[in-house]
């Protein structure tokens, strides 16, 4: 009887130390890595470099959907369209790459909506938000800069992230000479701002 507890007592000790000893080979498993917080957009305009910080925490789709369309090489070659001094600048529209349908400019999208995150961060110098017509849910590729506090724009359009380096771009972009749009408002630049580039990058690899 003792000896029959005994070994079973054995057997369980081993087994025990056996699976420890597996469990020790087991190698760690590493945790996904949110991409969101680890990587950055790179804007490269014709004024020079901004670098922008996403906030997935507060819009999660509406950073996908600029990380894709980024990504997909959606934004290469097109222009900040409209630039209100002290309030904004505005670019994303595909239509920017064709000089020949500027009466378009500002119509364009990526051929769908996305629905509004609108947040709580409020619209200051640097974030960048989505721009959209009447219907909330009406953003697509096209996106704002602020120059400035806006708060009128908080809660209403969705924010989703904010300039980290690059002020100084951000400003002699905002600084551009405009003449009046088709609509009446002194926001059409005189000379063209391209946006050459939005690249996804992670962000250790921004100084």
């Amino acid at each position: 009887m003792k000896l029959t507890l005994f070994c079973c007592l054995l057997g369980f000790s081993l087994g025990v130390a056996n699976v420890r000893s597996q469990d020790a080979k087991k190698p760690e498993e590493k945790k996904p890595m949110d991409t969101n917080k680890s990587e950055v957009a790179v804007l490269k305009t014709s004024a020079g470099e901004m670098v922008i910080a996403f906030w997935p925490e507060v819009a999660p789709k509406t950073v996908e959907n600029f990380k894709k369309l980024a990504r997909a090489g959606f934004y290469d070659g097109t222009a900040f369209h409209r630039i209100v001094k002290g309030f904004m600048i505005q670019g994303g529209d595909p239509l920017t790459k064709d000089p020949s349908k500027e009466d378009s400019w500002g119509t364009g999208d990526p051929g769908y909506k996305i629905p509004a995150e609108f947040n709580d961060r409020p619209h200051v110098r640097g974030v960048l938000s989505m721009a959209r017509s009447a219907d909330p849910d009406s953003a697509g590729s096209q996106f704002f800069i602020c120059l400035g506090t806006a708060s009128s724009l908080d809660h209403k359009y969705t924010a989703f992230g904010k300039l980290i380096k690059g002020d100084d771009v951000l400003g002699k972009i905002g600084d551009t000479s405009v003449t009046r749009s088709m609509g009446g408002e002194s926001s059409k630049p005189t000379t063209r701002v391209a946006l050459e580039s939005v690249k996804i990058v992670p962000a250790d690899s921004v100084k």
